[in-house]
């Protein structure tokens, strides 16, 4: 058999029906998938490939970032990338020029994986189905490709063996064959005889016009039975909630990466270069102020899985959000998220921990804090205790650790208190919000309301000359965010802590620009 040139090359006459059946059902599957992420591609809801590219850091990470940062070469990408994938999807289902479709997608895939591999060290932030190690399903599915280019399976049934019968018909009758695929060498791949188009042959080319009705007609019934289900809860929705804002509307749409209209200024604290808005972390650790509904703390620390905060840190990185602010108990996360993830959102540390400031502070600076603080409770509570020595100690162990260190409160008196102590810290993180939300002028007040006292905390910090972290803008979700992080920075915040969803960060960083263009009228002058 080795010195046999027409056995080094496939030919069908070698496989059994039942083999040559599977070899076109492979192609007919793989076709399917290709047709159908197209299709949900070119309706779905501005899909952009923004976000894939934007992961990106293996060998050409440089040129994949360069196609996101210009809109135009971005736009040509996607539609190349929705339409390759639709005409390769039908080209292989219906075994229309397969060699061609074959090869254009295993350049295709091969794109995708060598965009984001699941290689060590090069972990992408993007959800998964799975876990991967090399080996992913696009690389499978790649190499599957790359067995179909040497066996013409169009040859076999499909619209490349019509058209080679009606070409074939014109033929000599002494002709012995015909090459259907050359193996590169100049050699043909195999031959086939000479075929008369006829009804066989006819049958032959549209066998699989079969598969490419049942892919119509199960995407026509997945999206006439989306329609429905959405069409049934928007009525029953329509005569006893708000169609819009309710919580059981279909209709929810959030801001993608591709709507990112810019990306937040920066300042300065110490030497540390941070964007004007903060990512807060008490959504992600599950401490939500949301008053008298007790199952929302449980809910959102089971919407953030490790999985779900790193592909949000990963959004927030992408959004220009280079800080997280928040506990040093969620330590272990950030440092998953910077080993596996390769994150380098810098990490602020309230160094809360069971009321105890230096065992907070070193947690902290153990876990790789970029900045540390005095969380604002733990200092409200020294001053009430008359010992802001506590507090002064605090600041002292965080400089000898080379860290900006910084002094929170809620309670104005705090700042007023550690300044009159002759503390001078290298940031201040005070609650600020406007109070003309409903429970804020509500006659039983309970923990909804975290800056008493708005307009005396603005008077009062203009005289510092401290960068000023604004934290609570919303108060918890009370105050529209376009409201809040323009009351906070026109009134003299250096920076905001906002906590966010995920679904949040694109429209948020949108409004802080928004809010932060020139002429932004300001009270305080940037202390950052």
């Amino acid at each position: 058999m080795a010195g046999n040139t027409q056995n080094r090359f496939v030919g069908t006459s070698h496989y059994s029906p039942v083999q040559l059946w599977l070899l076109v059902f492979l192609r007919v599957a793989i076709g399917w998938q290709f047709l159908y992420e197209g299709l949900v591609k070119l309706f779905g809801s501005g899909w952009s490939a923004a976000g894939y590219l934007a992961e990106s850091k293996w060998i050409f990470s440089g040129i994949f970032h360069w196609i996101v940062a210009h809109p135009t070469i971005l736009n040509i990408v996607d539609f190349l990338n929705v339409w390759g994938l639709i005409l390769i999807g039908l080209g292989l289902i219906l075994g229309g020029f397969t060699r061609l479709a074959t090869v254009s997608g295993i350049l295709l895939l091969t794109l995708y994986y060598v965009a984001n591999p699941p290689l060590v060290g090069y972990g992408t932030g993007m959800p998964t189905e799975g876990h991967y190690l090399i080996v992913d399903k696009t690389l499978i599915e790649l190499f599957a490709l790359a067995v179909l280019v040497f066996f013409p399976t169009g040859h076999i049934l499909g619209l490349d063996r019509l058209l080679q019968s009606l070409k074939t018909k014109k033929a000599e009758p002494d002709e012995e064959a015909v090459p259907v695929a050359s193996s590169g060498t100049g050699q043909p791949a195999e031959s086939t005889p000479p075929v008369s188009f006829g009804r066989r042959e006819l049958v032959k080319g549209l066998a699989t016009l079969p598969f490419f009705g049942a892919f119509t007609i199960a995407v026509l019934r997945k999206y006439a039975w989306e329609s429905y289900e959405e069409k049934h809860l928007m009525a029953a929705a329509g005569n006893n909630v708000d169609a819009v804002t309710a919580a059981t509307t279909k209709t929810f749409q959030f801001s993608q990466l591709k709507d990112l209209k810019g990306k937040p200024s920066y300042g300065q604290i110490g030497n540390l270069k941070l964007s004007r808005i903060f990512l807060g972390g008490n959504l992600i650790g599950g401490w939500a102020h949301a008053r008298d509904l007790i199952y929302v703390s449980k809910l959102v620390k089971a919407y953030h899985s490790d999985r779900k905060v790193f592909d949000t840190l990963r959004l927030a990185e992408q959004c220009g959000i280079n800080a997280l602010l928040t506990n040093p108990q969620l330590a272990r996360v950030i440092n998953q998220y910077w080993r596996k993830e390769g994150g380098t959102i810098q990490f602020i540390s309230d160094c809360g921990y069971k009321n105890d400031i230096i065992t907070g502070i070193k947690m902290s600076i153990d876990a790789g804090a970029h900045a540390c603080y005095i969380q604002g409770e733990m200092a409200d509570r020294r001053i009430r205790e008359n010992k802001p020595e506590e507090i002064a100690q605090g600041v002292e162990l965080i400089r000898k650790n080379g860290l900006p260190a910084g002094i929170g409160a809620h309670c104005l008196e705090t700042i007023k208190a550690c300044v009159d102590y002759g503390l001078k810290p290298d940031f201040w993180v005070k609650t600020l919000h406007q109070t003309n939300y409903w429970s804020a002028n509500s006659e039983v007040q309970h923990d909804n309301i975290w800056c008493v006292n708005p307009e005396e905390t603005i008077e009062y910090m203009q005289q510092l000359t401290e960068p000023w972290i604004a934290f609570k803008v919303l108060a918890a979700g009370a105050i529209p965010p376009q409201d809040g992080f323009q009351f906070a920075f026109q009134n003299g915040a250096d920076f905001i802590c906002v906590g966010m969803y995920d679904f949040q960060i694109v429209e948020d960083v949108n409004l802080a620009l928004e809010v932060l263009k020139p002429g932004l009228q300001r009270q305080r002058a940037w202390c950052a």
